[in-house]
């Protein structure tokens, strides 16, 4: 027998109470899953160490004695080296045990290890021939790249008992942890030197310093951990040490996953900035930071439920309760969750970007900020207003911000006296305004003699600016005004406005101002010749 077979496996801690119960070596047991889980534990233990008896676990049938052996003290490293924790206490102590799921005679040591389990075969309890044909490939994979040949070599190095730890076994730790450190050290300095001098020599020092530098550590630290798992398992320590060992180890490596995963959303933000800065779109900046919070929220609930995995805590009834409890929460708090898709909404179909001069109801004024709950809205009073997303989403949303041309209306009154002729040339010469203008529109504007009102002819005013905001709009309207009272100066044009005259009918001694009207017939179909005839040739010079 191999020495690592001797002192190794001797290592194994079992309750002092357990084996009090169990049979001596003239009469062990396998009556039971309990009796003969208890045989291949016992009988390696260091001071019951009967290798022959602890292979009697195993059928005969299916395989020789010596095999037996040999995949007895496997089957018990494969224990140790993945930190499994055998609970006698839990293990069926009745002969005719029957697995409620399967509905067979047969009992799974470890949830991990399903192809691991005995069997009732005859009137004895023997591990099942899944597990010896499983046996060797699982030892493989508890024990890659040949560590297992360690367990013949560390043995060399002393076998005095110190802290209830032989001098190997304290050697070996001491390796491991000087192995581990200079691991460590090695590749923070790669992180931190190498990446980082690339990054500054790009131009990126920003980055290197504030995001690259605090996950050098943490990253090195990742690499560590697989390591020491892989390492742990040569030492062979009692089973119960080794298996909080390598819980610690395995809980502690997410943790660190979760800094390195938290601290890397912060350069994919940077990355993030700098493409929605190259985009139109202002909403795209303000969905950095909320997409940066969303993310780092999952990292953190990733990492959470990893630990509480590694930790050997079962997650599915967590999830199941927080479903429920997602399930109640949602609906009490439904109106949060509206606002929230509605940001979603709004990030998707962008009715407006940050910086829009929006109308949606009551609501009027500036978007400064789209939240994961409210749009930040400041109102032309300088008032900032909080308008929950399911709202805008809910309403018609007016996005004056997205207007290329902004209309501008007006009628221009003028007085009753203004000459017809003098009317042409200032309608001539408002359109010559809107044409000579840089920032109006040319294609689509409209001047014209519109109305005839109680006080003052009308003259519709129908142009559109291109202003990109509202303070430009007021600076082109205040220029096209000074342009249009310049030319009423020049052109004797007077602005009507409201008036109201009394006509005295008769004075004594004078004419009333009643016009008399020529009545005939004959006369009035003339003059009504005469304007038609006039009105032709006005048509053929204006042609002309």
């Amino acid at each position: 027998m191999k020495i690592k077979h001797i002192l190794l496996l001797s290592l194994f801690l079992v309750p002092a109470g357990i084996f009090a119960q169990s049979t001596t070596n003239e009469n062990y047991s396998l009556a039971s899953p309990y009796q003969t889980i208890l045989t291949h534990i016992k009988y390696l233990d260091e001071d019951n160490y009967e290798p022959s008896v602890a292979a009697k676990v195993f059928d005969p049938k299916l395989v020789t004695a010596e095999e037996a052996e040999d995949l007895a003290v496997k089957l018990l490293q494969i224990y140790k080296g993945e930190g499994i924790n055998i609970s006698f206490e839990n293990i069926p102590m009745d002969p005719n045990y029957t697995d409620s799921i399967t509905g067979r005679q047969m009992y799974v040591i470890h949830k991990k290890y399903p192809q691991i389990y005995v069997e009732k075969s005859g009137k004895n309890w023997y591990y099942s021939k899944e597990t010896v044909e499983s046996i060797d490939e699982i030892y493989k994979a508890v024990y890659p790249f040949g560590v297992d040949k360690l367990i013949d070599v560390l043995p060399k190095l002393g076998t005095s008992k110190y802290f209830g730890l032989y001098m190997w076994q304290l050697i070996g730790i001491l390796i491991i942890v000087f192995v581990a450190v200079v691991i460590h050290k090695i590749f923070t300095l790669l992180i931190e030197k190498i990446i980082i001098t690339i990054l500054i020599k790009k131009g990126r020092k920003s980055i290197a310093r504030s995001f690259v530098a605090p996950v050098a550590r943490p990253a090195s630290i990742l690499i560590v951990f697989p390591l020491l798992l892989l390492l742990i398992p040569v030492l062979q320590l009692p089973m119960k040490i080794n298996y909080y060992t390598i819980i610690v180890l395995k809980s502690l490596w997410p943790v660190f996953a979760t800094i390195v995963g938290y601290r890397l959303v912060d350069v994919l933000g940077v990355y993030l900035e700098k493409l929605a800065t190259k985009t139109e779109s202002t909403l795209d900046d303000q969905l950095v930071p909320l997409v940066r919070k969303a993310i780092k929220i999952f990292v953190i609930i990733i990492g959470g439920l990893a630990i509480l995995a590694n930790l050997e805590i079962d997650i599915i009834p967590l999830l199941t309760g927080l479903s429920i409890g997602g399930l109640a929460f949602a609906l009490a708090a439904q109106d949060t969750l509206k606002n929230f898709f509605g940001s979603i909404m709004i990030f998707i179909d962008k009715p407006f970007q940050i910086g829009d001069w929006i109308t949606s109801g009551s609501i009027d004024g500036t978007v400064e900020e789209v939240g994961f709950r409210a749009t930040r809205i400041r109102t032309f009073r300088n008032s900032v207003t909080y308008v929950p997303n399911a709202m805008l989403t809910d309403s018609t949303v007016d996005n004056h911000g997205l207007r290329r041309y902004r209309r501008f209306y007006t009628k221009i009154s003028i007085t009753y006296d203004t000459p017809t002729e003098v009317i042409k040339a200032f309608v001539e010469g408002l359109r010559k305004i809107v044409e000579t203008h840089p920032h109006t529109r040319k294609d689509n504007y409209h001047v014209y003699l519109n109305d005839m009102a109680d006080s003052a002819l009308l003259v519709m005013f129908y142009i559109f600016f291109e202003a990109p905001d509202w303070g430009k709009e007021l600076q082109y309207r205040h220029e096209v005004l000074l342009e249009i009272i310049k030319l009423a100066e020049n052109l004797g044009v007077q602005f009507a406005f409201p008036t109201q005259t009394l006509h005295m009918e008769t004075f004594p001694g004078t004419v009333g101002n009643t016009p008399t009207y020529d009545t005939d017939p004959v006369v009035l179909k003339k003059k009504l010749q005469d304007y038609m005839k006039r009105s032709k040739e006005w048509q053929k010079e204006g042609k002309a």
